[in-house]
């Protein structure tokens, strides 16, 4: 398949600290590093996950590639065009093609609009002119699996699950190459879950859409991702084929994730890994491999010595000392 989208060596900073105050703490750098150099590919009609706890940078990382975020430093190229560094209306032509999913179904819907003006918002916004509003409203509600009822709805007249499938057609308005979906099944009961998973794999089938999806639902991932990426403070710790890695994790915090997600067959133990603790603040860095504050196999050297990025095997990727 080839590269729709290629993220090289991102790096994204925040201030910490304002001027003033940083020349009172003579504090030569005053930021923080929420993406730490990661490198992402995505791939024609592919979807990959973007996994870890809250504060992980997942979101960071996804707001630099439709725009919202200006790395530091890398290089984002989607069909081989530089997007870092360039200004809003040059950046305009792109948002056509990439697309974002927001994590609050209902929230992300304007409550003043009915649900045909909605999904056909993004015509207006791109300018696109010479269109029948009305058949388009109805034909993108159809792919999402809703009817032309709900064209005159408004947010507040459809359950969590309808309004995501809004979302969606929302998302798909202008027939974009990637989607970004930030939680896609956040707040949704199990059933629904599955509604909308099963969406989203049957409408990639039929236009070849790429999914970058960003969560910390493990059980999303097993059933629609192709690869994924385990995301710990602003760094990858594992990335890979994502059967590869549920069937051999080799990071430890890809075990303990793994651990506590919920699996339904009472059969299979899992070895149990628990994670301590909580995530440490990105103002006070663990020194050495940052994980190890948590990692119940840590040694003397993960305190003091950064990991080396390791092939497992080809394309399964690993930050670790001690792999699993």
């Amino acid at each position: 398949m080839t590269a729709l989208l290629e993220a090289e060596n991102i790096r994204i900073r925040f201030r910490s600290k304002n001027k003033v105050r940083a020349l009172l703490d003579r504090d030569p750098d005053p930021f923080i590093d929420a993406v730490c150099g990661v490198s992402l590919d995505i791939k024609e009609g592919e979807t990959v996950a973007l996994v870890g706890e809250s504060g992980a940078g997942k979101t960071t990382l996804a707001r630099s590639i439709i725009g919202l975020e200006t790395p530091q430093e890398g290089s984002i190229l989607f069909q081989g065009q530089q997007l870092c560094g360039l200004p809003d209306r040059a950046f305009k032509p792109f948002r056509k093609d990439i697309a974002m999913m927001f994590q609050d179904p209902i929230g992300c819907l304007s409550p003043r609009l009915k649900v045909r003006s909605l999904v056909t918002e993004p015509f207006k916004i791109h300018g696109i002119k010479n269109i029948d509003v009305r058949a388009e409203a109805i034909r993108l509600l159809e792919m999402v699996g809703l009817t032309e009822a709900f064209a005159g709805r408004y947010p507040h007249q459809l359950s969590g699950g309808q309004a995501r499938r809004v979302g969606v057609a929302r998302a798909l308005a202008l027939s974009p190459k990637l989607i970004v979906a930030d939680e896609p099944t956040a707040g949704l009961d199990v059933s629904v879950q599955g509604e909308v998973l099963n969406l989203m794999a049957r409408l990639q089938d039929e236009t070849k859409v790429s999914f970058l999806i960003i969560t910390h639902n493990l059980s999303i991932v097993r059933h629609i991702s192709h690869r994924m990426a385990i995301m710990y403070l602003g760094r990858f710790v594992e990335q890979g084929n994502s059967q590869d890695i549920f069937a051999h994790p080799c990071h430890p915090y890809t075990k303990g994730l793994l651990a506590a997600n919920p699996n339904p067959d009472p059969d299979k133990q899992k070895e149990h890994i628990e994670l301590k603790g909580e995530v440490p603040s990105l103002m006070s860095r663990p020194s050495g491999c940052e994980f190890h504050t948590r990692c119940p196999f840590a040694q003397d050297r993960c305190q003091v010595e950064a990991p080396p990025v390791t092939e497992v095997i080809p394309g399964h990727r690993i930050s670790c000392h001690y792999p699993l």
